[in-house]
């Protein structure tokens, strides 16, 4: 049933952007724009299931997480099995003639990193280009690219750990562009009252991705090998594509799909912001924004956490905490699936902030980017104190990332605040910082971790814990929703100029 439901702009800076319409509302269930979110939706859980991956089949691949073939030093457990489980060995038996190799934690720690490499190349060239085109070819390629690559693994390995760190590197290039195409993508399609939900929906793929993926993985690599691991996975993506490229549309203007009412509710509430923004950019404008440094540095501190969960938990399960690879995965899993699901409830709680004008719109990116940060730092340091307590480091690195899950609604879509129709770029701008914590945080553990001790591990939990408390401070103090001046198509500058010759001579 289509409501009626009257939008008010406000004299603020902040609801400036929102400006004052009566219109049709159409429904949201099976809308053309929530099918659009539901299919970005599973294109990024094929995203980080082709992310994450390698980092559970490592214990899988290597005949030790922290091999010593020389047998220079002895190895002692850092933290007694789970109980039931003091006779049990970590080891398992795989279907005959699959192989293992003798990495040790450093290389290890260049092969959870190689993705990342790759991925810093392509963000900014994916985002400009996706501005200027649209979105859909850049996404639907960057999967099926790194789909493709990912059969190609278990032949990589086999050559040595130098072909897989640089497959792996040219996956991330090849993925690098599906973030600021998606942003690109909602510029056009995100009305301004939906725009939390729909790209927190949509995103929150990369969770449920790790989810999902973490787990099944596990079990894959228990039952099938871990080279069946890659095959699976690569195959989604490219049956994922598929589908993508049949029912997605740029613009909502040439969707053939599409309600007229639906049609124009978009058109009129995205605006003039809802176009491409051509071959020239504000380039100076955008590097001396303190709006836009403030995204970078808060998403680079964000990440730093969230990367080292995601490369090195399922080595932290196994090593320190003694889980068979089927726990393992399972476990490691289970903070995903509480990200996810505090990603969505942000995004439909953000807009419901917003459309009640309950708080600004900075104000409310502000709230779930400090919640979204400041608490997960406060789980982390909690994994610190509890020791070689399974049960309790399990509910603290889950409530860690559960509550993470918060800024879904905050930082991590404040590009789309400030300049919409620069968004794509813009991502790819901060989201090329944001990676270089996906390159050295793996590294990092490494180094830290070398001799698997409670110590080492302690140093990575508070490293982590302290980039992302400075994030949630800095973000409080220097962040802004308002839409920039440089931002502002030819029209909106003429219409902001009637409008103040029309108060002047008032």
């Amino acid at each position: 049933m289509i409501k009626k439901q009257k939008l008010q702009g406000t004299s603020t800076d902040d609801w400036k952007q929102y400006h004052a319409f009566t219109l049709w509302f159409p429904p949201r269930c099976c809308s053309a724009r929530f099918n659009l979110a539901f299919l970005m939706f599973l294109g990024f859980t094929v995203v980080y299931g082709l992310r994450v991956n390698l980092s559970v089949a490592m214990v899988a691949m290597v005949n030790s997480t922290d091999p010593d073939p020389d047998g220079n030093h002895s190895v002692t457990n850092a933290c007694p099995p789970p109980s039931g489980r003091e006779n049990t060995s970590n080891n398992f038996q795989q279907p005959a003639g699959v192989p293992h190799y003798n990495w040790d934690s450093e290389t290890q720690g260049w092969l959870l990193g190689a993705f990342f490499f790759g991925y810093l190349c392509t963000q900014i060239p994916g985002g400009y280009l996706a501005g200027h085109y649209g979105g859909k070819f850049f996404l639907g390629l960057g999967v099926l690219g790194t789909a493709a690559l990912t059969l190609l693994t278990p032949l990589a390995a086999k050559w040595g750990s130098y072909w897989l760190f640089a497959l792996r590197a040219l996956e991330g290039f090849g993925e690098g562009v599906t973030y600021p195409a998606m942003m690109a993508i909602w510029a056009r399609w995100a009305p301004p009252l939906e725009r939390s939900r729909l790209i927190a929906m949509s995103a929150s793929g990369g969770s449920f991705g790790a989810f999902v993926a973490l787990p099944l993985t596990g079990y894959i690599c228990q039952m099938l090998g871990w080279p069946t691991v890659f095959y699976i996975c690569g195959g989604a993506g490219c049956l994922w594509a598929v589908f993508w490229f049949i029912f997605v549309s740029d613009d909502p203007r040439n969707h053939r799909r599409i309600s007229k009412e639906e049609r124009d509710y978009i058109i009129k509430t995205v605006g003039p912001q809802g176009t491409g923004h051509g071959w020239s950019l504000p380039l100076l404008h955008m590097a001396l924004s303190v709006q836009l440094w403030a995204i970078i540095v808060t998403q680079m501190c964000s990440n730093w956490a969230y990367y080292t969960l995601l490369t090195s938990l399922p080595t932290y399960m196994d090593v320190i905490l003694h889980f068979d690879l089927q726990s393992n995965g399972f476990l490691s899993s289970l903070p995903y699936l509480g990200s996810w699901l505090m990603a969505w409830l942000s995004g439909v709680m953000a807009d419901a902030l917003i459309e009640r004008r309950v708080f600004s719109v900075t104000v409310v990116r502000k709230i779930f980017t400090f919640v979204g940060l400041f608490l997960p730092s406060v789980f982390l340091v909690a994994v610190v104190y509890a020791g070689c307590d399974h049960i309790l480091i399990v509910t603290f690195l889950t409530l860690s990332m559960t509550t993470g899950g918060f800024s879904a609604a905050g930082v991590f879509i404040n590009q789309i605040d400030i300049a919409p129709r620069y968004a794509g770029f813009l991502l790819g701008i901060t989201n090329t910082f944001g990676t270089i914590p996906g390159v050295v945080a793996p590294i990092v553990t490494g180094y830290f971790t070398e001799d698997r001790t409670l110590a080492g591990w302690a140093k990575v939990f508070w490293v982590a814990a302290g980039i992302n408390a400075g994030g949630a401070v800095i973000y409080t103090f220097l962040g802004s929703s308002k839409l920039q001046p440089w931002a502002l198509t030819e029209e909106e500058r003429a219409e902001a100029e009637r409008k103040r010759n029309r108060s002047i001579s008032h």
